[in-house]
C-alpha cells in the first residue's frame, strides 16, 4: 500500500507531505483545487514522461517521493527478474525533474531507469483515470480481464514465447524459400562462375610469387652479368678481395709472434675471410643457376593473364578474394543441391512449433471458456446492485488464427434493457453504465491479482444519488482487502471512506498554491455538507452529512 507521498516544487505545490491509511480513502476538493495536480505528481513518480513545465515557476527542480509498504506481497521473483534490489518490507520511489530537462529516478536511493520504475510501480499501484473507461472498448483489455480472472498469466507468457518462436521459424522458412528461388534463377551463371574458378585452380599467394619470378626472367642477362662481376671482385686470382684477405691474414698471423694485439686482428680477418669466401661461392652458384627459360616465361605470363582477367571480371584485387568468392559460390550451389532437404527440415520444425504453440493456446482457451460463466454471473450481480436490474452480459468467444493473445477472439456483449439485443459494450453503453461496469470489473480483477493499491479518478462520472451510494459501498467492500483511494465529487461516495483527504487551493498576494490535508471528523462533516449544499452550507446539509457519516 501507499504509505506516504512527498511533493516539492511541482506545478502549484510548494511542499506537500501526507500519510495514507489502509482500506478505503477518498480525496475531495472543489473543481480546480488541484486534484489532478496531485494525481499527475503520483503518475510522474511512477515513471510517466517528465515535462519541465511541471516544475514550479522559479525553481530549479521538482521532487516527488512515495513510500510503499509491500510486506504482504511477494515481489522477490519479480525484482530478481528485473534486476531490482529486493526489499521484503518497503520501497521508496523518488523522481526528480531538473529545469535543464534531465530526469532522475531512484528506488530505495539506487538509480534506476524509467522502465524499472514503471514495471515495479505497476506491481504496486493501479491508477484508474476517466479515460481508462475507454479501455472497455478495447478487445485486448477485455482479454486481459478474462485472462486475469482465469489465472492465465504464466501460461500466457509461455504461450507467447512459443508463438514468437513459431513466427520466427515461419520467417526463416520464407527467407530460405526466397533465397532458393533467387539462387535457382541464377543457377546457370553460378555454375559457370564455379567452373571458371575451379579450372583456374588458384593457390593462395601464387600471384606474388609469379610476379616476382616474371621480373627475374625479364632481366636474366642483366642479373647474370652483375652476379659474375660481383664474383670476380671477390675471387679474382690476383686482385680478388678474398685473395687479399687471405694474404692479410697470413701477415697478421706472422706479426702475432712479436705483437700480441695482432691476434685480435687475425681473428677478425679470419671471420671476414670465411664469410666472403662463402659469399663468393653463393654468388657463383646463383650466377650459374640463372638461365633464361622462354617456356617458363610463356607459362607465367599466361597464368598471370588468367589471374588478372578473373580479378577484372569479378571486380576483385587479389587471389584471396577470388578464393573467397569461389567458396561462397560453392556454398550457394551446395544449398541449391540440398535445398529440398533444407526446406523439408524447416517445414517439419515449423509444424512442430505450431503444434506446441497450439497445445498451449488450447489450454488458455479452455481456461478462458471455463471462467466466462462465473465472470458473466458475478458481473451481472454486481452491476444489478448498482442500479441496472435488467442488465445482460456475455463473453462471446470465437476461434481465430493464432495471434499473440492465443486462438480466441473475445467480445464483451452488453444490454441494459430487457428487450434490446446484446451488442458490443462500447457501442451502446452510456457513460454512467461504463463507469459502473469498469468499477465492477476492477473489483473483480483486484480480487484476483491482489493489487496493493488502486486509485479511482472520478470513476463515478455519470452517476448520482442511490447509485453513487452503492458504488461507494462497492469500493468500501473491496477496500477491506486492499488500499483503495477514490477521487470524487459525490458526497455519497465521500461519506463511505474510512479516511478523508481534501485538496484545496490557497491564494495570497504573490502566488497560488495547492495543498492536500487529512480531515478530522469535524472537518469531514463540514466538507460533506459543502458537497451537499454548495458554497453556502445549510443546517439541513450539516444534518444530512451527519447522517451519511453515521455521526450521532
Amino acid at each position: 500500500m501507499l504509505k506516504s507521498l512527498y511533493i516539492k516544487n511541482y506545478a502549484l505545490i510548494d511542499s506537500l507531505e501526507i500519510d495514507f491509511e489502509s482500506g478505503f480513502s477518498v480525496i475531495t476538493g472543489e473543481t480546480g483545487a488541484g486534484k489532478s495536480i496531485v494525481l499527475g505528481a503520483l503518475s510522474l513518480m511512477l515513471g510517466q514522461r517528465a515535462d519541465v513545465k511541471a516544475i514550479k515557476q522559479g525553481e530549479s527542480k521538482c521532487v516527488i517521493e512515495g513510500c510503499f509498504d509491500v510486506s504482504a506481497y511477494d515481489l522477490k521473483d519479480f525484482c530478481e527478474e528485473k534486476g531490482i534490489e529486493y526489499d521484503p518490507d518497503s520501497y521508496i520511489f523518488r523522481r526528480e525533474v531538473l529545469s535543464t530537462g534531465k530526469s532522475r529516478a531512484f528506488i530505495n536511493d539506487s538509480p534506476v531507469g524509467l522502465n524499472e520504475l514503471k514495471e515495479l510501480g505497476n506491481q504496486l499501484i493501479d491508477i484508474h483515470s476517466q479515460h481508462q473507461n475507454l479501455l472497455l472498448a478495447d478487445t485486448r483489455f477485455q482479454m486481459q480481464v478474462v485472462d486475469t480472472l482465469a489465472g492465465n498469466k504464466s501460461l500466457l507468457k509461455e504461450y507467447q514465447a512459443s508463438f514468437h518462436q513459431y513466427k520466427q521459424s515461419q520467417r526463416d522458412l520464407s527467407e530460405l524459400r526466397e533465397a532458393i528461388r533467387k539462387s535457382k534463377e541464377e543457377e546457370d551463371y553460378l555454375r559457370f562462375q564455379y567452373e571458371s574458378l575451379r579450372e583456374a585452380a588458384l593457390i593462395k599467394g601464387e600471384q606474388e610469387d609469379l610476379e616476382t619470378e616474371l621480373e627475374t626472367l625479364n632481366h636474366t642477362e642483366e642479373i647474370k652479368s652483375s652476379l659474375f662481376r660481383i664474383y670476380n671482385f671477390l675471387s679474382e686470382d690476383d686482385r680478388g678481395i678474398v685473395s687479399e684477405l687471405k694474404e692479410s691474414l697470413n701477415i697478421s698471423s706472422s706479426l702475432s709472434k712479436v705483437f700480441h694485439k695482432s691476434e685480435e686482428i687475425s681473428q677478425r680477418l679470419e671471420t671476414a675471410y670465411i664469410d666472403l669466401k662463402d659469399l663468393s661461392s653463393d654468388v657463383e652458384r646463383l650466377a650459374n643457376d640463372i638461365e633464361f627459360n622462354p617456356e617458363r616465361l610463356i607459362f607465367i605470363e599466361s597464368r598471370l593473364n588468367l589471374i588478372y582477367s578473373l580479378q577484372k571480371k569479378y571486380h576483385l584485387s587479389s587471389i584471396s578474394e577470388l578464393l573467397n568468392l569461389y567458396e561462397d559460390i560453392s556454398r550457394k550451389i551446395e544449398n541449391i543441391n540440398s535445398s529440398d532437404q533444407q526446406v523439408e527440415t524447416l517445414e517439419k520444425e515449423v509444424a512442430a512449433k505450431y503444434e506446441k504453440m497450439l497445445v498451449l493456446a488450447r489450454k488458455i482457451s479452455d481456461r478462458r471458456i471455463a471462467i466466462t460463466g462465473r465472470l458473466e454471473k458475478e458481473l451481472v450481480e454486481k452491476v444489478t446492485y448498482l442500479g441496472m436490474p435488467n442488465i445482460r452480459f456475455k463473453c462471446d468467444i470465437t476461434t481465430e488464427e493464432p495471434s499473440v493473445y492465443g486462438i480466441d477472439n473475445l467480445l464483451f456483449l452488453f444490454s441494459a434493457n430487457k428487450n434490446a439485443p446484446l451488442q458490443p459494450v462500447a457501442g451502446i453503453a452510456s457513460g454512467g453504465e461504463i463507469s459502473r461496469l469498469m468499477l465492477c470489473l476492477k473489483s473483480m480483477i483486484a480480487g484476483a491479482t491482489a493489487l496493493p493499491t488502486i486509485i479511482f479518478d472520478e470513476i463515478d462520472t455519470g452517476v448520482s444519488g442511490e447509485i453513487a451510494d452503492k458504488m461507494g459501498q462497492v469500493m468500501l467492500d473491496f477496500g477491506k482487502n486492499m488500499q483503495v483511494i477514490a477521487i470524487t465529487h459525490l458526497p455519497q461516495i465521500a461519506a463511505k471512506g474510512k479516511n478523508h483527504y481534501k485538496v484545496y487551493k490557497f491564494d495570497n498576494d504573490d502566488s497560488t498554491t495547492t495543498n492536500l490535508i487529512q480531515l478530522s471528523d469535524e472537518e469531514r462533516l463540514d466538507e460533506i455538507a459543502r458537497m451537499l449544499s454548495g458554497a453556502v452550507v445549510t443546517d439541513a446539509a450539516i444534518q444530512n452529512a451527519r447522517s451519511m457519516l453515521g455521526f450521532s
